[in-house]
Protein backbone atom coordinates (compact mmCIF):
# COMPACT_ATOMS: atom_id res chain seq x y z
CA UNK A 1 0.00 0.00 0.00
CA UNK A 2 1.41 2.81 -0.49
CA UNK A 3 2.12 5.47 2.74
CA UNK A 4 -0.62 6.76 4.62
CA UNK A 5 -1.25 10.41 5.19
CA UNK A 6 -1.92 10.35 9.02
CA UNK A 7 -3.44 13.67 10.97
CA UNK A 8 -2.35 12.90 14.66
CA UNK A 9 -4.16 15.16 17.50
CA UNK A 10 -1.80 16.07 20.97
CA UNK A 11 -3.72 17.57 24.19
CA UNK A 12 -2.49 15.88 26.81
CA UNK A 13 -1.25 18.76 28.77
CA UNK A 14 -0.53 22.15 27.84
CA UNK A 15 0.19 21.81 23.82
CA UNK A 16 -2.23 21.81 21.57
CA UNK A 17 -0.32 19.71 18.56
CA UNK A 18 -1.33 18.82 15.21
CA UNK A 19 0.87 17.10 13.20
CA UNK A 20 0.33 15.49 10.15
CA UNK A 21 2.82 12.82 8.21
CA UNK A 22 3.37 10.02 5.45
CA UNK A 23 4.39 6.78 6.35
CA UNK A 24 7.70 8.29 8.15
CA UNK A 25 8.18 11.42 6.79
CA UNK A 26 6.47 14.26 8.40
CA UNK A 27 4.79 16.95 6.96
CA UNK A 28 3.68 19.07 9.23
CA UNK A 29 4.12 20.07 13.27
CA UNK A 30 1.75 22.80 14.61
CA UNK A 31 1.89 23.22 18.24
CA UNK A 32 -0.07 25.91 20.22
CA UNK A 33 1.33 26.32 23.82
CA UNK A 34 -0.80 27.52 26.77
CA UNK A 35 2.84 27.50 29.06
CA UNK A 36 2.76 31.17 29.56
CA UNK A 37 -0.91 31.38 31.02
CA UNK A 38 -0.23 28.39 33.50
CA UNK A 39 3.62 29.93 34.39
CA UNK A 40 1.99 32.23 37.01
CA UNK A 41 0.92 29.38 39.07
CA UNK A 42 3.97 27.60 38.75
CA UNK A 43 2.89 24.77 37.13
CA UNK A 44 -0.28 23.71 34.94
CA UNK A 45 -3.97 24.04 35.92
CA UNK A 46 -6.07 21.63 34.05
CA UNK A 47 -9.15 23.94 33.79
CA UNK A 48 -7.05 26.29 31.88
CA UNK A 49 -5.15 23.55 29.95
CA UNK A 50 -8.42 22.16 28.49
CA UNK A 51 -10.20 26.18 27.37
CA UNK A 52 -6.73 26.74 25.63
CA UNK A 53 -7.11 23.64 23.35
CA UNK A 54 -10.98 24.07 22.58
CA UNK A 55 -9.53 27.64 21.22
CA UNK A 56 -6.75 26.59 19.66
CA UNK A 57 -7.94 23.32 17.93
CA UNK A 58 -9.34 24.80 14.75
CA UNK A 59 -6.42 27.34 14.41
CA UNK A 60 -4.11 24.87 14.84
CA UNK A 61 -5.58 22.08 12.26
CA UNK A 62 -5.70 24.82 9.82
CA UNK A 63 -2.17 25.60 10.41
CA UNK A 64 -1.11 22.03 9.98
CA UNK A 65 -2.86 21.35 7.25
CA UNK A 66 -1.68 24.68 5.14
CA UNK A 67 1.99 23.45 6.23
CA UNK A 68 1.17 20.27 4.70
CA UNK A 69 -0.03 21.08 2.16
CA UNK A 70 -3.14 18.52 2.20
CA UNK A 71 -7.08 19.04 2.57
CA UNK A 72 -8.54 17.33 5.26
CA UNK A 73 -10.11 15.07 3.26
CA UNK A 74 -6.70 13.92 1.97
CA UNK A 75 -6.22 12.62 4.95
CA UNK A 76 -6.26 8.37 5.60
CA UNK A 77 -7.19 8.17 9.02
CA UNK A 78 -7.01 10.19 12.40
CA UNK A 79 -4.98 8.99 15.44
CA UNK A 80 -5.42 11.00 18.54
CA UNK A 81 -3.92 10.88 22.34
CA UNK A 82 -6.47 8.87 24.45
CA UNK A 83 -4.14 9.26 27.77
CA UNK A 84 -2.45 9.10 30.13
CA UNK A 85 -2.98 12.93 30.38
CA UNK A 86 -4.89 15.37 31.95
CA UNK A 87 -8.99 14.17 31.50
CA UNK A 88 -10.19 17.51 30.74
CA UNK A 89 -7.49 18.41 28.29
CA UNK A 90 -7.64 14.67 26.41
CA UNK A 91 -11.72 15.18 26.18
CA UNK A 92 -10.66 18.11 23.71
CA UNK A 93 -8.81 16.24 21.77
CA UNK A 94 -10.89 13.04 21.68
CA UNK A 95 -13.78 14.77 21.19
CA UNK A 96 -12.26 16.47 18.20
CA UNK A 97 -10.87 13.55 16.13
CA UNK A 98 -14.07 11.53 16.52
CA UNK A 99 -15.98 14.51 14.73
CA UNK A 100 -13.07 14.45 12.38
CA UNK A 101 -13.55 10.80 11.92
CA UNK A 102 -16.62 10.98 11.62
CA UNK A 103 -17.07 14.17 9.72
CA UNK A 104 -14.38 13.17 6.82
CA UNK A 105 -15.33 9.26 7.01
CA UNK A 106 -11.81 7.86 8.23
CA UNK A 107 -10.79 5.31 10.51
CA UNK A 108 -9.78 6.99 14.25
CA UNK A 109 -6.93 5.37 15.91
CA UNK A 110 -6.33 6.25 20.17
CA UNK A 111 -2.89 6.20 20.75
CA UNK A 112 -1.09 5.79 23.95
CA UNK A 113 1.05 9.49 25.00
CA UNK A 114 3.91 7.23 25.77
CA UNK A 115 4.55 4.88 23.40
CA UNK A 116 3.94 7.92 21.00
CA UNK A 117 6.85 9.18 22.33
CA UNK A 118 9.12 6.36 21.14
CA UNK A 119 7.53 6.28 17.59
CA UNK A 120 7.97 10.05 17.14
CA UNK A 121 11.77 8.69 16.91
CA UNK A 122 10.61 7.33 13.26
CA UNK A 123 10.50 10.82 11.70
CA UNK A 124 14.04 11.57 12.40
CA UNK A 125 16.10 8.46 12.38
CA UNK A 126 13.68 5.80 10.76
CA UNK A 127 12.38 2.87 11.57
CA UNK A 128 12.71 1.82 14.95
CA UNK A 129 15.28 -1.36 15.92
CA UNK A 130 13.44 -4.41 17.27
CA UNK A 131 13.63 -4.84 19.81
CA UNK A 132 15.23 -1.80 21.88
CA UNK A 133 14.97 -0.05 25.23
CA UNK A 134 12.88 3.12 25.57
CA UNK A 135 13.52 5.71 28.38
CA UNK A 136 10.49 8.14 28.81
CA UNK A 137 11.27 11.28 30.79
CA UNK A 138 8.71 13.87 31.15
CA UNK A 139 6.69 15.88 33.63
CA UNK A 140 4.56 13.03 34.88
CA UNK A 141 6.70 10.33 33.50
CA UNK A 142 9.53 8.15 34.08
CA UNK A 143 9.60 4.81 32.16
CA UNK A 144 11.27 2.37 31.18
CA UNK A 145 9.99 0.07 28.64
CA UNK A 146 10.86 -2.83 26.44
CA UNK A 147 9.68 -2.30 23.17
CA UNK A 148 9.01 -5.26 20.27
CA UNK A 149 6.53 -3.97 18.40
CA UNK A 150 5.66 -0.10 18.97
CA UNK A 151 1.74 -0.76 18.05
CA UNK A 152 1.81 -3.70 20.27
CA UNK A 153 4.68 -5.04 22.43
CA UNK A 154 5.43 -2.50 25.04
CA UNK A 155 6.64 -4.23 27.75
CA UNK A 156 7.23 -2.09 31.06
CA UNK A 157 10.92 -2.69 33.23
CA UNK A 158 10.61 0.31 35.46
CA UNK A 159 8.87 3.26 36.26
CA UNK A 160 8.92 6.55 39.18
CA UNK A 161 7.44 5.42 42.11
CA UNK A 162 6.94 8.65 43.81
CA UNK A 163 7.96 12.17 41.73
CA UNK A 164 8.86 11.78 38.09
CA UNK A 165 12.16 13.76 36.72
CA UNK A 166 9.98 16.52 34.76
CA UNK A 167 8.42 16.89 38.07
CA UNK A 168 11.07 17.69 39.91
CA UNK A 169 12.87 19.78 37.64
CA UNK A 170 9.94 21.75 38.32
CA UNK A 171 9.80 21.68 41.55
CA UNK A 172 13.52 23.01 41.90
CA UNK A 173 13.43 25.34 39.41
CA UNK A 174 10.60 27.04 42.06
CA UNK A 175 12.87 26.73 44.84
CA UNK A 176 15.58 28.11 42.75
CA UNK A 177 13.44 31.29 41.40
CA UNK A 178 13.66 29.70 38.34
CA UNK A 179 10.93 29.37 35.55
CA UNK A 180 8.24 27.56 34.43
CA UNK A 181 8.39 24.67 33.31
CA UNK A 182 11.92 24.22 34.92
CA UNK A 183 13.51 21.79 32.60
CA UNK A 184 15.08 23.71 30.22
CA UNK A 185 15.74 26.84 33.35
CA UNK A 186 17.81 24.46 35.50
CA UNK A 187 19.32 23.02 31.96
CA UNK A 188 20.61 26.48 31.18
CA UNK A 189 21.71 27.52 34.55
CA UNK A 190 23.45 24.11 35.32
CA UNK A 191 25.92 25.15 32.31
CA UNK A 192 27.68 27.94 34.55
CA UNK A 193 27.66 25.42 38.04
CA UNK A 194 29.94 22.87 38.57
CA UNK A 195 28.09 19.32 38.84
CA UNK A 196 30.52 18.38 41.69
CA UNK A 197 29.57 21.43 43.94
CA UNK A 198 27.34 19.40 45.82
CA UNK A 199 27.07 15.38 46.36
CA UNK A 200 23.36 14.91 46.13
CA UNK A 201 21.96 11.51 46.84
CA UNK A 202 20.53 9.22 43.91
CA UNK A 203 17.30 7.51 44.58
CA UNK A 204 16.86 3.84 44.50
CA UNK A 205 20.76 2.64 43.91
CA UNK A 206 21.39 1.22 47.57
CA UNK A 207 21.66 -2.38 47.63
CA UNK A 208 18.26 -2.87 49.05
CA UNK A 209 16.65 -0.44 46.75
CA UNK A 210 18.69 -2.23 43.98
CA UNK A 211 16.77 -5.44 44.82
CA UNK A 212 13.09 -4.34 45.31
CA UNK A 213 13.31 -1.81 42.58
CA UNK A 214 15.97 -2.86 40.12
CA UNK A 215 15.04 -0.31 37.32
CA UNK A 216 12.54 2.07 39.06
CA UNK A 217 12.88 5.19 39.77
CA UNK A 218 12.22 7.52 42.47
CA UNK A 219 13.10 11.85 43.18
CA UNK A 220 11.19 12.66 45.65
CA UNK A 221 14.14 12.48 48.22
CA UNK A 222 16.40 14.32 45.79
CA UNK A 223 14.02 17.08 45.64
CA UNK A 224 13.87 17.16 49.49
CA UNK A 225 18.08 16.36 49.74
CA UNK A 226 17.89 19.79 47.44
CA UNK A 227 15.49 21.73 49.26
CA UNK A 228 16.75 21.40 53.05
CA UNK A 229 20.55 21.75 51.54
CA UNK A 230 19.01 25.49 50.37
CA UNK A 231 17.13 26.17 53.23
CA UNK A 232 20.17 25.53 56.05
CA UNK A 233 22.05 28.14 53.22
CA UNK A 234 19.30 30.88 53.62
CA UNK A 235 18.91 30.14 57.55
CA UNK A 236 22.70 30.46 58.23
CA UNK A 237 22.31 33.92 56.17
CA UNK A 238 24.88 32.74 53.09
CA UNK A 239 23.86 32.87 49.59
CA UNK A 240 22.39 30.24 47.28
CA UNK A 241 24.55 29.49 44.82
CA UNK A 242 21.68 28.68 42.07
CA UNK A 243 24.36 27.44 39.20
CA UNK A 244 26.02 25.02 41.33
CA UNK A 245 22.91 23.20 42.79
CA UNK A 246 21.00 23.05 39.60
CA UNK A 247 24.21 21.44 38.08
CA UNK A 248 24.62 19.23 41.08
CA UNK A 249 20.54 18.13 40.87
CA UNK A 250 21.00 17.69 37.40
CA UNK A 251 24.04 15.42 37.30
CA UNK A 252 22.08 13.30 39.94
CA UNK A 253 19.21 12.50 38.04
CA UNK A 254 20.78 12.46 34.85
CA UNK A 255 23.03 10.07 36.92
CA UNK A 256 20.31 7.67 38.01
CA UNK A 257 18.46 7.47 34.68
CA UNK A 258 21.39 6.42 32.63
CA UNK A 259 22.74 4.13 35.43
CA UNK A 260 19.29 1.94 35.93
CA UNK A 261 18.70 2.22 32.15
CA UNK A 262 21.99 0.83 30.65
CA UNK A 263 21.90 -1.49 33.46
CA UNK A 264 18.37 -2.94 31.74
CA UNK A 265 20.14 -2.97 29.04
CA UNK A 266 22.84 -5.52 30.25
CA UNK A 267 20.19 -7.23 32.31
CA UNK A 268 17.92 -8.28 28.72
CA UNK A 269 20.31 -8.04 26.09
CA UNK A 270 18.97 -5.03 24.35
CA UNK A 271 21.58 -2.94 22.21
CA UNK A 272 19.56 -0.24 20.71
CA UNK A 273 18.17 2.63 23.26
CA UNK A 274 15.68 5.32 22.36
CA UNK A 275 15.00 7.90 24.99
CA UNK A 276 11.94 10.26 24.51
CA UNK A 277 9.86 12.68 26.10
CA UNK A 278 10.06 16.32 27.51
CA UNK A 279 13.51 15.82 30.15
CA UNK A 280 15.03 14.41 26.99
CA UNK A 281 15.82 17.58 25.37
CA UNK A 282 18.38 18.27 28.98
CA UNK A 283 21.64 18.69 27.40
CA UNK A 284 23.33 16.84 30.15
CA UNK A 285 21.16 13.29 29.90
CA UNK A 286 21.86 13.27 25.87
CA UNK A 287 25.45 13.59 26.70
CA UNK A 288 26.03 11.31 29.37
CA UNK A 289 23.60 8.96 27.58
CA UNK A 290 25.53 8.74 24.69
CA UNK A 291 29.24 9.07 26.02
CA UNK A 292 28.28 5.66 29.01
CA UNK A 293 26.40 3.73 26.14
CA UNK A 294 29.28 3.88 23.85
CA UNK A 295 31.65 2.56 26.68
CA UNK A 296 29.45 -0.72 26.66
CA UNK A 297 28.60 -0.98 22.57
CA UNK A 298 24.92 0.51 23.14
CA UNK A 299 23.69 2.38 20.74
CA UNK A 300 21.84 5.77 21.35
CA UNK A 301 18.68 7.40 19.75
CA UNK A 302 17.45 10.79 20.88
CA UNK A 303 14.72 13.08 18.57
CA UNK A 304 15.81 16.61 17.87
CA UNK A 305 14.02 18.52 21.06
CA UNK A 306 11.61 19.77 19.58
CA UNK A 307 10.17 16.53 19.10
CA UNK A 308 10.71 15.56 22.51
CA UNK A 309 8.60 18.05 24.07
CA UNK A 310 4.78 16.72 23.57
CA UNK A 311 3.34 17.64 19.91
CA UNK A 312 0.97 15.88 17.13
CA UNK A 313 3.83 14.57 15.02
CA UNK A 314 4.71 11.90 17.64
CA UNK A 315 0.33 10.96 17.53
CA UNK A 316 0.90 10.70 13.82
CA UNK A 317 3.63 8.78 13.48
CA UNK A 318 2.73 6.29 15.99
CA UNK A 319 -1.13 6.32 14.10
CA UNK A 320 0.55 5.76 10.94
CA UNK A 321 2.71 2.78 12.11
CA UNK A 322 -0.25 1.29 13.20
CA UNK A 323 -2.11 1.62 9.98
CA UNK A 324 1.34 0.61 7.93
CA UNK A 325 0.47 -2.97 10.39
CA UNK A 326 -2.92 -3.39 9.54
CA UNK A 327 -3.74 -3.01 13.18
CA UNK A 328 -7.42 -2.43 13.37
CA UNK A 329 -9.15 1.16 14.46
CA UNK A 330 -11.07 2.29 17.42
CA UNK A 331 -14.26 2.13 18.34
CA UNK A 332 -16.29 6.21 17.96
CA UNK A 333 -16.92 5.40 21.56
CA UNK A 334 -13.12 5.63 22.03
CA UNK A 335 -12.76 7.10 25.96
CA UNK A 336 -10.45 9.65 26.96
CA UNK A 337 -8.30 7.70 30.21
CA UNK A 338 -6.24 9.62 32.00
CA UNK A 339 -4.49 7.23 33.80
CA UNK A 340 -4.00 4.94 30.53
CA UNK A 341 -1.19 2.43 31.23
CA UNK A 342 1.54 2.07 28.90
CA UNK A 343 0.86 -1.54 27.93
CA UNK A 344 -2.25 -0.18 26.07
CA UNK A 345 -0.57 1.06 23.15
CA UNK A 346 -3.71 1.23 21.13
CA UNK A 347 -7.25 1.85 22.26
Amino acid sequence: MDEPLVLGIETSCDETGIGIVRGRTLLADAIASSVDEHARFGGVVPEVASRAHLEAMVPTLDRACETAGVRLEDVDAIAVTSGPGLAGALLVGVAAAKALAIGLGKPLHGVNHLAAHVAVDQLEHGPLPEPCLALLVSGGHSSLLRVDDVTAGVDPLGATIDDAAGEAFDKIARLLGLGFPGGPHVDRAAASGSSVAIDFPRGLTGRRDLERHRFDFSFSGLKTAVARWVEARERAGEPVPVEDVAASFQEAVCDVLVRKTLDAAAATGVEDLLIGGGVAANSRLRAMAVERAERVGVRVRVPRPGLCTDNGAMVAALGAEAVRRGRAPSALDLPADSSLPVTEVLT
